[in-house]
């Protein structure tokens, strides 16, 4: 069993962070939106503050859940999620901006789709 409401407010947290990813970067259409102007950097320190709150949230539910909750949700590389986190936390020199701009791009909304799903399904008690 999870605590219930520990969970759901975790996965709110990483909703916001992902509406917020896709709010700011709505006029980024390329890379060079990011690089080529200091705001652009500004922009992409922000993005990656958010993927790696997004990542920590990730980490810390698959912990309180004893790794049984995430993989539930099979469509989502989870593992990808934490591995990014943990290249901006401890390589953030080495931030590729070709693969951030593709995170956004690729990724963020299918994740928040998956997100959005698991808030009902646990709000509705199909994961209990």
């Amino acid at each position: 069993m999870y605590d219930k409401p520990l969970l759901l407010n975790s996965l709110q947290r990483i909703a916001t962070s992902l509406q917020t990813i896709l709010e700011r970067t709505s006029r980024v259409t390329s890379v060079e939106d990011f690089v080529c102007s200091s705001t652009g950097m500004d922009l992409l320190d922000i993005v990656c503050m958010k993927l790696f709150a997004v990542g920590e949230t990730v980490k810390s539910i698959d912990k309180h859940t004893g790794k049984s909750f995430l993989p539930r949700y099979s469509s989502v590389n989870w593992d990808e999620i934490m591995r990014m986190r943990d290249i901006i936390a401890h390589h953030y020199f080495e931030i590729d901006a070709n693969r951030v701009f593709n995170t956004i791009r690729n990724d963020i909304l299918p994740l928040l789709q998956v997100i959005e799903q698991m808030q009902k399904d646990l709000v509705n008690g199909n994961n209990d």
